[in-house]
């Protein structure tokens, strides 16, 4: 009789108080190419402690981002959506007010949240696309991704209220910045990143930390540049004013375009550097309060490299073995680099290869937190992945991008309305063989799948 009390206890027990949820943080890198991190095997850029993160967690090979740009691939992340269904589907993109993002249900979870960095979605202060109205308790940075391309901002966001940086005022001379001098918004992001943790240690928190590094333009600080100057490789200096910045009218110093870079190799290596250096500290810092064991913490970056801001990918390899970069739809636009850290829930040191991609998030931070997560989202949760239990992993019946579609082991792309090329990802990672005149049957059932995912 007292075992049928207890059970009957038990079923009707109230789900876990919120201050007993695991935290989330989420870190993206802007423009990071798959090959761009030791532990994916790129060999020039020193990041130890991202390679730390992979070896304390799990690294996933078949990670894929929302879109090949920006705004797009970060609406995806956040809705947990794909292009067939999400309200931004090109740069410069703003939320819809019917849209419901991670962080509005998580706030409704008792989670207190938190979105530091850069938005990409078009949502100044007010507006009822800002990162305030859209579930964060807590807003600092940029509020447009084309101002997120310079690193030496006249201000950033702090909620409804803008933080001045009076030295960065005129800091340009020549095309260049001075030496030494100015605030660098990066360090901006990641110190106002610690204060928030630690004082919401007590949890549970949701922290959104889109970092805009490696993006152009190409700037970073001597104590991080100085280490690749010192291996000589040989530059092609960037001239200034070109590139394609988006940041009119944010500072006068901005109007003519990225700063000039006698050195975009290095200061290229060094601002992955640096931000694999902050992100150690956010890390360290989670150590320090005890709380890695109950925050799940994953790193990932919004799309494929760029070479904008006058960097090689060929000399870093930045795409890994993979062809194509940002803005394309091979594997080297939209195949991301992923890795979680949850102290004594994930297994360390492990790979996935499960197919997944920002969609997901969602679904996953919301199983995470024990709620449901909406219908009608395109997302699958991959906590059971996370958590080593493969055969409890659902997975997608496809992937979808406007431009291709992922069955399987099997990648095709769509050229216009009737041509197609087919490739297998398994035998040909670097989509190399086109396969579309061999197997017609394969891209007859999978073509299908374009119109289905609009519907």
């Amino acid at each position: 009789m007292k075992t049928l009390l207890l059970f009957i206890c038990l079923l009707a027990a109230p789900p876990l108080p919120a201050r007993d949820k695991p935290n989330i943080v989420f870190i993206l890198a802007d423009d990071l190419g798959y090959g761009d991190l030791g532990c994916y095997g790129q060999e020039k850029i020193k990041t130890p402690r991202l390679d730390q993160m992979a070896r304390e967690g799990l690294r996933y090979t078949s990670h894929y981002s929302g879109h090949n740009i920006c705004s797009p691939s970060r609406c995806a992340l956040m809705t947990g959506k794909h292009m067939g269904h999400a309200s931004v589907t090109g740069n410069g993109g703003r939320l819809r007010a019917g849209d419901v993002t991670v962080a509005m249900l998580l706030k409704k979870a008792g989670y207190r949240t938190c979105m530091i960095g850069k938005w990409g979605l078009v949502g100044r202060p007010g507006h009822p696309g800002s990162p305030n109205q859209k579930g964060f308790d807590r807003f600092f940075g940029f509020d447009n991704q084309g101002f997120a391309h310079f690193y030496y901002p006249e201000y950033l966001w702090r909620n409804d209220q803008k933080v001045l940086y009076p030295k960065n005022h005129e800091l340009r001379v020549n095309g260049e910045y001075k030496k030494g001098a100015g605030t660098y918004s990066h360090d901006q992001l990641t110190s106002e990143a610690i204060d928030w943790i630690r004082a919401n240690k007590e949890g549970p928190f949701f922290l959104y930390l889109p970092y805009c590094i490696p993006h152009a333009e190409l700037t970073v600080p001597e104590d991080s540049l100085a280490p690749y100057l010192k291996l000589g490789w040989k530059e092609k200096p960037k001239i200034v004013g070109t590139g394609n910045t988006g940041g009119g009218g944010y500072g006068s110093q901005y109007k003519k375009g990225y700063c000039g870079q006698s050195h975009p190799l290095a200061t290229y290596a060094g601002m992955i550097s640096r931000m694999d250096r902050s992100i150690g500290k956010i890390l360290d810092l989670l150590d320090e309060l005890k709380l890695s064991e109950n925050t799940l913490v994953i790193f990932s970056s919004d799309n494929g490299p760029s070479s904008e801001g006058g960097q090689s990918l060929k000399f870093f390899n930045s795409s890994g073995p993979l062809s194509g970069a940002k803005r394309t739809w091979r594997e080297g636009g939209i195949r991301v680099p992923m890795i979680a850290r949850w102290k004594g829930k994930i297994e360390p040191g492990r790979t996935s290869d499960h197919p997944s991609a920002f969609w997901d998030f969602l679904p996953t931070a919301c199983e995470v937190a024990g709620i449901a997560a909406p219908a009608g989202i395109d997302g699958i949760s991959y906590l059971p992945d996370l958590r080593g239990k493969a055969g409890k992993q659902k997975r997608h019946e496809y992937l979808y991008w406007p431009g291709a579609i992922r069955v399987g082991r099997w990648k095709l792309h769509r050229y216009g309305r009737d041509r197609f090329a087919l490739y297998d990802l398994e035998e040909d990672i670097a989509e190399t063989t086109n396969l579309a005149g061999q197997k017609p049957e394969l891209v007859s059932r999978y073509s299908k799948y374009f119109d289905m995912a609009r519907r």
